[in-house]
């Protein structure tokens, strides 16, 4: 292996990347360096994210910038506002000890006055994003004519989200003998169709094999019903004590949803998607970065350019329609030579998408067996018990309370007393196991193809169906109903908030079933008419709430938001009045009888599964 100096690195970025800890040039820095040092070297490497592809590229393009002059020299183009800021940073990082460089970062979301202001001054190298780019090249202030280098980092990403023809402005505004480099995960249609209308003889530099997964990544699937998915993320959250990772889901709302079910559920989670702010996007980000945060729960486009080395585990809470965006998520675990597990919780009639993953990533996947209560509260009692080993103890400071402490201990027994030490530390994972509800394994044998998805198809069917027959509130709970919803922006999160506001102390909170346009939720039976008297009449976004017994709530009959006291009271004055009530008399002559319509008692969302939420 070949050293930085060996590669033909100048020593001022040799002393800067050296205190950054670089000691060794990666494959990919090690195969593209050299070349592009050279002159009218156009190049397409294909490399994962966390490869160390930014030093790759950023290396030669800083040694060649001429400190001389201020015009714009280098254009490094990448799909998001946080990658556009990542390799801004590695740039200034790398140039410590070349001051005269100046690189500025534009990105869309961020005052493109003081962008302009920056540009006008006059920088040998942009970073941008393709939209606010062509829109300083349209304002006369990102000047591009004398341009040496262009870069299209994660150039795949960049066309998957719909950046195409903002890309082809940018090749039109610089000069068509500057050099171009790509750099992307895989190699699709579209990177090829770019590669040969705007790079001229160009080598293309492969780091692993095309399409490949990051080596260090092992695939592991997870085939459940539908409806046990939550549950079966707990269980592998749980049986992973260190686990720090992304939760990948398919929409903005189930984003948001499993996330409220992870933080209801006492886990340290978060969510990223883009209904969020930018200020609060940032703010996760950053928390997650470090460590703060332990379950980031994102949508691919919300997570991308949110780069961190030590993910343990990316975990697919289903699986994407695109295999590059599996290529992408896998890619964020098994970086810098650590091992990395990509995990896909999936029902049956996702099980087709593995088949074609495999194909085109060249790797197997695990048909993992979800590990059991017993598997999980062991390894979390290990956690526990490890933890208190490694307290330290401050012996000045706790000598003034031993005599004390001893005194309440004297006559208890040292296993007792680790006993209650341990419980304290992992006995909520002994009470949830202690009655966990059984997850099933599907046979698997729908494969999405023609005539053998009947299997899935009857699951679904089955699923639905339990869904919407009779549930009742579980012993010593009441089932309350109240007319806000998913519509509403009404999640788990919102319904503690706004129980939290009306009612003095913590409320204990069952089931949840969200619909779009109410929601059913059980409380405890002691707390169930405080519950209703606190929230019914009350206001949630200038629109009245209603909250009453879920049980008797009925739809259809006049009767919706109405007490069983109200119900009957209103049932007596139609009988005074002659109406059909439920079929008791006849309907008036000329008059069509009203149809009463019951809710089933667990009419639940198709798309969502809340029946084990908040155990």
């Amino acid at each position: 292996m070949k050293t930085f100096e060996e590669l033909g690195v100048n020593a001022e970025i040799r002393r800067a990347i050296e205190e950054m800890g670089f000691e060794q040039p990666m494959p990919v820095q090690e195969e593209v360096i050299p070349y592009l040092l050279g002159e009218g070297n156009e190049v397409i490497a294909l490399a994962q994210t966390g490869t160390g592809k930014t030093a790759a590229f950023g290396i030669p393009l800083l040694q060649k910038i001429d400190s001389a002059s201020r015009e714009t020299q280098a254009v490094i183009i990448s799909p998001t506002r946080e990658l556009c800021l990542q390799i801004t940073d590695d740039l200034k990082d790398f140039s410590k000890y070349m001051p005269s460089i100046h690189i500025e970062a534009v990105y869309g979301g961020a005052s493109i006055g003081l962008q302009m202001k920056a540009l006008k001054r006059g920088v040998q190298i942009i970073v941008a994003t393709p939209g606010r780019l062509v829109d300083l090249m349209n304002r006369g202030v990102a000047k591009l004519e004398k341009v040496r280098n262009v870069v299209l980092d994660e150039a795949d990403e960049m066309l998957n989200m719909g950046f195409s023809e903002s890309i082809n402005a940018i090749f039109e505004g610089v000069p068509e003998d500057r050099n171009t480099l790509m750099f992307s995960a895989t190699m699709s249609r579209e990177i090829e169709k770019i590669a040969k209308t705007y790079l001229h003889d160009y080598k293309e530099i492969v780091v692993g094999s095309r399409n490949e997964g990051a080596e260090n990544v092992n695939h592991i699937y997870y085939l459940v019903n539908a409806r046990d998915k939550y549950l079966a993320l707990k269980r592998v959250v749980d049986y992973h004590p260190r686990i720090y990772a992304i939760i990948f889901c398919r929409t903005k709302v189930e984003t948001q949803e499993v996330a409220d079910k992870l933080i209801h559920d006492g886990y340290n989670a978060e969510s990223l998607h883009g209904d969020l702010s930018q200020p609060q996007r940032d703010l996760t980000m950053q928390k997650f970065r470090q460590h703060l945060t332990q379950l980031l729960v994102a949508t691919d486009v919300a997570a991308r350019g949110l780069d961190v080395d030590d993910l343990t585990h990316v975990i697919n809470y289903g699986l994407p329609d695109d295999i590059e965006n599996y290529t992408h998520r896998s890619g964020r675990t098994g970086r810098a030579g650590k091992k990395g597990t990509s995990i896909s919780i999936i029902h049956t009639r996702e099980k087709h998408k593995v088949r074609n993953i495999e194909k085109v990533i060249g790797k197997q996947f695990v048909d993992g067996d979800l590990p059991t209560p017993k598997d999980i509260c062991t390894k979390q009692l290990f956690k526990a018990i490890a933890e208190i080993e490694k307290v330290d103890v401050d012996e000045e400071q706790i000598a003034p309370f031993m005599t004390e402490i001893n005194r309440h201990f004297e006559y208890v027994d040292k296993e007792d007393i680790l006993k209650k030490i341990v419980s304290r530390e992992f006995g909520r994972f002994l009470r949830y196991y202690a009655d966990a509800p059984e997850i099933e394994k599907p046979s698997g044998k729908a494969t999405g193809r023609r005539g053998s998805g009947n299997e899935g198809r009857k699951e679904e069917r089955g699923e639905k169906k339990e869904k919407k027959g009779s549930r009742k509130a579980e012993k010593g709970y009441r089932r309350l109903f109240i007319n806000l919803g998913k519509t509403d922006g009404f999640y788990p999160g919102e319904l503690m908030q706004f129980l939290n506001r009306h009612i003095q102390g913590r409320q204990e909170v069952g089931h949840i079933d969200l619909l779009a346009k109410f929601c059913y939720f059980d409380v405890p039976e002691r707390d169930a008419q405080h519950v209703i008297r606190a929230l019914d009449g009350t206001f949630y976004k200038n629109r009245q709430v209603r909250c009453n017994d879920g049980e008797r709530q009925r739809v259809g009959d006049g009767t919706s938001g109405m007490t069983g006291d109200k119900k009957k009271r209103k049932g007596e004055r139609r009988e005074k009045r002659g109406k059909a009530v439920r079929g008791h008399e006849a309907p008036e002559k000329g008059r069509k009888a009203k149809r009463t319509k019951t809710v089933p008692d667990n009419l639940v969302d198709e798309n969502t599964d809340w029946r084990q939420f908040f155990k």
